[in-house]
């Protein structure tokens, strides 16, 4: 509800423009927007929060687990897999100290990713998805960039663009939930 109330008061105060803008966007972005409004509003301003998707890893899917299933997943759905950054082994070389698992995995779809940068070349900011797993103390968690965000509340996207795009969404979508559960 305060996500529509401030969209009514952007409007009013904003204007032409405002109104102009809303009707170039995709169906639906203003009930996306006031998701990710309440979503910050609960996170106490916490934009990471706001814009990411998470998922808690079932107890007893391991690492080993958890990297096969996002490896078949991609391949499942024809998105390569185009590196990853080990980031707590590198703490561990620097330090010598054993650190909580940290590692960044990264996906692409080469076409999608080059139609996305041609309609906005903005967009190559978020190239390529990732997908990181965290240990915290209470286990493994994954996160990734929020693809309702992407597909869903921005300028109307031309077909196919529209249509690669969703595969992507629903690819990393795939990806967090099978991943969290182990489910090969």
């Amino acid at each position: 509800m305060g996500g529509l109330l401030l969209l009514a008061m952007t409007v009013l105060a904003t204007g032409c423009g405002t109104i102009s803008t809303i009707g170039k966007l995709e169906d639906g972005a203003g009930a996306e927007a006031s998701r990710m409004w309440d979503r910050w509003i609960e996170a106490e301003g916490d934009i990471a929060v706001t814009t990411t998707w998470e998922r808690k890893v079932k107890p007893g899917v391991t690492i080993n687990d958890l990297e096969q299933v996002l490896t078949q997943v991609a391949a499942e759905r024809n998105m390569k897999g185009v590196g990853d950054l080990p980031l707590s082994k590198e703490l561990e070389a620097r330090t010598g100290k054993p650190q909580k698992f940290l590692k960044v995995y990264s996906f692409c779809t080469p076409d999608t990713a080059r139609e996305m940068v041609d309609f906005s070349p903005h967009m190559a900011a978020y190239l390529p998805c990732r997908i990181t797993v965290v240990e915290r103390d209470d286990g493994l968690w994954m996160y990734t960039l929020n693809m309702d965000m992407m597909v869903r509340m921005g300028r109307k996207l031309p077909s196919p663009l529209k249509e690669n795009a969703w595969k992507v969404r629903d690819t990393i979508w795939e990806m967090m939930e099978r991943g969290s559960k182990g489910e090969f």
